[in-house]
């Protein structure tokens, strides 16, 4: 009988040391409860940090540009102005020297918890983009950061803020001026096809918060936003089923039409028991009233709202609104991280000759003759180009101390 009991003892002893070992191989994620993040500790997580803006994305205001805004429009102009090898060879150093260890450290050492990376569909096909029409380094890049974010202790969200076909319709999305996503089955597959293979990727990867499946989704300014509107969420369903066929580990965030600013579309949040919600806000007054609707929404649906874009405004305002958010349980992300001139947590000083480049970019170029007559001298530009990656190099920027302590950083 005592050897019996001996031997109940044993199994049971290795059955329990084989669930404790299993518990402790077993990835944590992030999950959610009710209006909560929960960290894999079982703490409450308010969301702090910023975004990787502009790097794997081109926006031209960040360049000092403004009428060529978007990345396709960016990449022209260089190309008219010191031809495509020099501009291929460009955005490979941008891509190396804009956001390095270096920056991930700086931010984690701010106290920020989270980072949010936007991306362009295209770094995931062979489509011309950044110099190159094959062989993307996508998974490169999210795989960079990801150990980067691992090393500090750091959440990632995965933004694809370029979607096929053009989700906006403006230049923040590299679109033809029109959300053709939601009027393209060709455009909708890819991007429900991306989502999967990313997911499959990162399925087991617990660095990664979540998805955002779509960035800014329907400008205002179309006449039939509404109808489009109504397409968002049946996309958001096909999406999120794709990601489930391989990743039931992760969050998925939504954002709704008009700028991340409109939840009136969605009608069900029960299909999935991993989603929440991403809001936007630039502007306006830095008060509970301001966003009254989001937390109205946040509140009808149980689940949490996070502000995945804000900044660009005064210290004062930033950090009244810190505290709007703060007091409603709404975390944030804000955008940029490092631009050229400030507005941002870390700036990029502007190269000497860089205004030739920015007078080219301003101008008509609607002709080989007024882009001959446009063009700067090309080696001279070419050195600015040059300089503008040395400058990006986190050892060279500025950090914005005042931008900084808006956001309740250090």
């Amino acid at each position: 009988m005592k050897k019996l009991i001996l031997s109940i003892a044993v199994v049971l002893l290795l059955v329990a040391c084989n669930a404790t070992q299993k518990q402790q191989e077993q990835p944590h994620f992030m999950s959610i409860d009710g209006k909560d993040l929960i960290a894999p500790d079982g703490s409450k997580f308010f969301i702090r940090g910023t975004n990787l803006g502009n790097w794997l994305n081109p926006e031209g205001y960040m360049f000092g540009f403004s009428r060529v805004n978007s990345p396709r429009f960016i990449n022209e102009m260089f190309c008219q102005m010191v031809g495509e090898d020099a501009t291929a060879d460009f955005w490979e150093a941008f891509k190396d020297n804009y956001i390095s260890r270096a920056d991930v450290d700086f931010i984690a050492s701010t106290g920020a918890n989270t980072i949010r990376l936007p991306f362009h569909y295209k770094l995931f096909t062979d489509e011309d983009y950044m110099g190159r029409s094959s062989g993307h380094d996508g998974y490169e890049r999210i795989d960079s950061v990801v150990e980067w974010c691992r090393a500090n202790g750091l959440y990632l969200i995965l933004d694809m803020h370029d979607a096929p076909g053009g989700q906006t319709g403006d230049n923040i999305d590299d679109s033809y001026g029109y959300p053709w996503l939601f009027e393209s089955p060709r455009a909708q597959k890819l991007f429900c096809d991306i989502w999967e293979q990313i997911a499959e990727r990162y399925k087991d990867e617990p660095v990664i918060l979540g998805y955002e499946l779509i960035n800014e989704p329907i400008a205002h300014f179309f006449d039939n936003k509404d109808e489009l509107n109504a397409r968002l969420e049946p996309l958001h369903k096909r999406a999120v089923e794709a990601i489930r066929r391989h990743d039931n580990n992760h969050i998925v965030l939504l954002g709704g039409p008009q700028w991340n600013s409109n939840f009136e579309p969605f009608t069900d949040w029960t299909y999935d028991d991993k989603i929440m919600y991403t809001c936007h806000r630039y502007g306006g007054d830095a008060t509970p009233e301001a966003i009254a609707s989001y937390i109205a929404f946040r509140d009808s649906t149980g689940l949490p709202m996070y502000m995945g874009e804000i900044g660009h405004n005064t210290d004062q305002w930033q950090a009244d609104f810190c505290k709007t958010m703060e007091d409603n349980n709404i975390g944030y992300t804000f955008w940029p991280y490092k631009k050229l001139d400030g507005s941002c947590m870390n700036a990029i000083s502007r190269p000497e000759s860089w205004d030739s480049i920015v007078a080219f970019a301003e101008s008509p170029r609607t002709s080989y003759a007024s882009i001959r007559a446009a063009r700067p001298d090309t080696a001279l530009a070419r050195k600015a180009m040059r300089e503008f990656i040395a400058n990006s190099r986190f050892e060279n920027c500025t950090p914005q101390t005042g931008y900084i302590n808006s956001m309740k950083l250090k």
